[in-house]
């Protein structure tokens, strides 16, 4: 059944209020547009919340995590070690270094990197320099466990916390649990600037050769060339950098979404644990795995294929004729040509992260959702798991 244009519930949508516009008012009034001191003011101030001592905004979590490999020393004869089970940037961003990428299975029970797999390659293979893990969704990966492979194998660990934000656990924020955390700010993030990420370590030398790498290599930061009384034009190209700068446009929005972040957080909590106790007493149907700190970036619902007289794309597509928008998160990157092709792979090498492919489906769950949207998701979602197999209590 087709539905008209207003009725359709976005898969999702960013949250940007009169805060944000006036924001960003006051930068195009100021006459500095790109990286200045709203930029310089986000970074100090994301910094305080996460409770690192280095921040670094970035134009994207792409360029993020590429600017953390290239400070690590990560090039061409090392690898990297990471999970098929994420979007192509975690694992491409090696292949622009010159890096190898070795995958590692997720765990049965997650949609996270099984640590077990991560050390059965670290045991044989000498060239691996550091382990990306992915809290995909923004349910925090076994990090205690990834940590004691690091120590234990001598390896550097990435955080692509691209999902996290804002995650608090008892060992401290996700994305600042790592030797370097990356964040995205992407549109439909937990909190966005259009397109935009950050950094944070608490390396000062990384976070010096990340700051000089951002900017074309140049040791003198654009504002302090425009800004202070020594000449603009006496600068020194140290290395050949990147253009990976996020400008005060930008980061005007960021800091007024800052300040809404756990908000935001409690917002999305909410609508998963509406999703969860309608869904999780139905026999076709599985909730995404919880936890006491999640970032619910994604709400993945799996289907039980076995119990269903069709299939998961049939699933997706009846809840879009329906007008709930729908997404799948992810096509592995073993299955992806690219990768399958570079590395030899096929589908089976890596059967979890196969299967939660096969069984997932994203739901819409954005904080500007009302009651009435929320509800009609869940409706949608019942009627199509009774009309696709046989619902019933467990």
């Amino acid at each position: 059944m087709s539905q008209n244009l207003d009725d359709f519930i976005a898969f999702a949508r960013p949250s940007i209020g009169p805060e944000e516009e006036a924001a960003v008012l006051a930068v195009l009034r100021s006459g500095w547009l790109t990286t200045g001191p709203v930029t310089l003011a986000f970074e100090r101030e994301f910094a305080a919340y996460v409770g690192s001592p280095h921040a670094l905004a970035v134009n994207s979590a792409t360029s993020g995590l590429h600017l953390a490999m290239e400070a690590l020393g990560i090039g061409a004869g090392d690898s990297i070690v990471t999970s098929p089970y994420t979007f192509t940037a975690t694992a491409e961003t090696a292949r622009y270094l010159g890096a190898e990428v070795l995958f590692a299975d997720i765990k049965e029970d997650s949609y996270n990197i099984d640590p077990e797999k991560v050390e059965g390659i670290l045991k044989s293979n000498s060239k691996v320099k550091a382990i990306v893990a992915v809290h995909v969704g923004g349910m925090p990966c076994d990090m205690d466990a990834l940590k004691g492979l690091a120590k234990k194998y001598s390896v550097r660990l990435i955080e692509d916390a691209a999902h996290a934000f804002p995650v608090n656990t008892a060992q401290g924020m996700l994305g600042c649990q790592s030797d370097i955390g990356v964040y995205s700010f992407y549109a439909t993030k937990t909190i966005t600037t259009g397109e935009g990420g950050m950094i944070v370590t608490a390396n000062p030398d990384w976070a010096q050769r990340m700051r000089t790498m951002r900017l074309h290599g140049i040791d003198r930061e654009a504002w302090d060339r425009y800004t202070s009384k020594k000449a603009s034009w006496e600068y020194a190209v140290v290395a050949p950098g990147y253009k990976y700068n996020l400008p005060d446009i930008a980061s005007a929005i960021g800091r007024e979404q800052l300040k809404k972040a756990e908000t935001f957080r409690q917002l999305r909590q909410g609508i998963a644990e509406q999703y969860n106790a309608a869904f999780g007493g139905i026999e076709t149907l599985l909730c995404p795995p919880s936890c006491l700190h999640h970032a619910w970036h994604l709400y993945s619902l799996r289907i039980v294929p076995e119990l269903m007289d069709r299939g998961r794309n049939e699933f997706a597509q009846a809840l879009q004729d329906a007008g709930i928008g729908v997404s799948v998160h992810f096509i592995p990157l073993h299955i992806m040509p690219y990768w399958a092709q570079r590395y030899r792979l096929s589908p089976q090498d890596f059967p979890q992260a196969l299967k939660r492919f096969q069984e997932s489906i994203s739901l819409p769950i954005w904080q500007g959702m009302t009651d009435i949207q929320v509800a009609r998701v869940i409706k949608t979602v019942l009627a199509s798991a009774g009309a696709f197999g046989k619902a019933k209590s467990r």
